[in-house]
């Protein structure tokens, strides 16, 4: 029934490369699957608790409620013209600065959904405001988003320190130097791909971006208020400033930030209120249909996988690889991630049952574990279904596959790069 599953997932992946509507055709595989694994049930009790989401759900909708107020304010313009000298002057290094803005910045803040809306909803629109595509705007964020595998908030770090009976940031200082090397491949990989296809900044595509702004937005003479420029900063700004990591603030989650950045707004450009609450929950109602919309279809898909006992499957074949620890730790927890849009699920797997054995394979339960959690995280960073690549593809308006075509060559080179560094003179 796996080897159906693995059919059925690749028929599906083809499908959204031929650009068929990827939630319909999530939603399809996924109901597919559970139907053939007798668990249909699932398939329905996924789509309703996915619905509400008790974390994915007030963090994107209130993104995208305060990003539709950013742009009837025109706070979002003031932003982009008043750096628009700045990136033009930077053209060679904005793709790999916005990759890495967002992976340290993902240190402070550990989800990776919430991340990629966050820091999305100011880099991509101003990536794209400096003539880069649309989807390589989306997947220089989404290319950042593992950088939380390097947090002490990060789960996963935690639990290898346990079955090392270690301290936290001992087992996050060994993987350090490794994560930095193979953050500096991903970005180099990334930027030479938005060069070779003509992706990075580019006149035209600057001037219909700003020619689409004046329409929309007001003529040429366009003067900037740099407090109209600081508003959409502020929500990052307290998100940063807010996190267990660096404390400077008292701990703030998303929607507070992005509720505190609209009153902000309001009160800055002293725009009619009734407008600006109109405008901030129709940009809710996009974000539901739209970004939600795919990640109910993914959480579908992902249990229709479970169905067919595909992921346990995988899951199996890489436990089983024991004397291919190093390549079993990274492609195992990797792959995973990639079908399924999480590395939890694997790294966890891998971590309970393979790491505790570390030194029977000449390992170090520390390296073998830090291993397999960052490949999975890497992994995520290029898998169509995941939050952080739905999220960064709603921002752009691509599809997230667009995404997963150009991170997969710097995200499978991190993971290699990773595991060669981190076993380096070992």
């Amino acid at each position: 029934m796996a080897i159906a599953g693995g059919i059925i997932v690749i028929l599906a992946f083809a499908a959204i490369i031929k650009k068929y509507e990827t939630r319909m055709v999530l939603l399809a595989a996924g109901f597919l699957m559970c139907f053939i694994g007798g668990v249909m049930g699932n398939a329905v009790t996924t789509f309703s608790k996915t619905m509400v989401h008790g974390s994915l759900v007030p963090v994107i909708c209130t993104v995208m409620g305060f990003s539709f107020v950013m742009k009837i304010t025109t706070c979002d313009r003031h932003l982009v013209e008043s750096i628009s000298g700045v990136i033009t002057r930077s053209k060679l290094i904005l793709i790999p600065l916005a990759t890495l803005l967002t992976w340290w910045i993902n240190i402070a803040i550990p989800s990776a959904a919430g991340c990629s809306a966050a820091v999305g909803s100011i880099l991509i629109p101003t990536l794209m405001a400096a003539g880069v595509h649309p989807a390589m705007a989306a997947a220089a964020v989404l290319a950042g988003t593992w950088g939380s595998a390097i947090s002490p908030g990060q789960a996963h770090n935690i639990f290898v320190a346990d079955l090392a009976q270690t301290d936290l940031m001992t087992v996050i200082m060994a993987q350090v130097p490794a994560a930095i090397i193979a953050s500096i491949v991903a970005v180099v990989t990334l930027t030479a791909i938005a060069v070779l296809r003509g992706e990075g900044p580019d006149d035209a595509r600057r001037e219909a971006y700003h020619l689409r702004l004046e329409r929309e937005e007001g003529g040429k003479n366009f003067k900037v208020n740099p407090i109209y420029a600081l508003v959409p900063l502020v929500p990052l700004v307290l998100l940063v400033l807010g996190s267990k990591q660096i404390a400077v603030l008292p701990l703030t989650d998303v929607p507070t930030a992005m509720i505190v950045g609209t009153v902000l707004a309001l009160v800055v450009t002293r725009a009619n209120p009734q407008e600006i609450t109109r405008k901030f929950f129709d940009g809710m109602g996009e974000a539901y249909g739209g970004v939600i919309g795919l990640i109910v279809s993914a959480a579908v898909f992902t249990a229709g996988m479970t169905a067919m006992g595909l992921t346990d499957a995988l899951i199996e074949a890489m436990k089983g690889s024991e004397s291919v620890a190093k390549i079993a730790g990274a492609f195992g927890p990797f792959i995973i991630a990639v079908i399924s849009g999480s590395g939890d699920a694997a790294a966890l797997a891998f971590n309970g049952a393979i790491t505790p054995h570390a030194e029977t394979f000449g390992m170090t339960i520390i390296d073998l574990g830090s291993l397999a959690q960052m490949a999975g995280s890497i992994g995520r960073s290029m898998s169509p279904v995941a939050g952080a690549a739905l999220v960064c593809a709603g921002l752009a308006k691509v599809s997230p596959m667009e995404l997963s075509k150009r991170n997969a060559l710097p995200m499978l080179l991190a993971t290699i790069t990773f595991m060669i560094v981190l076993f380096l003179g070992k």
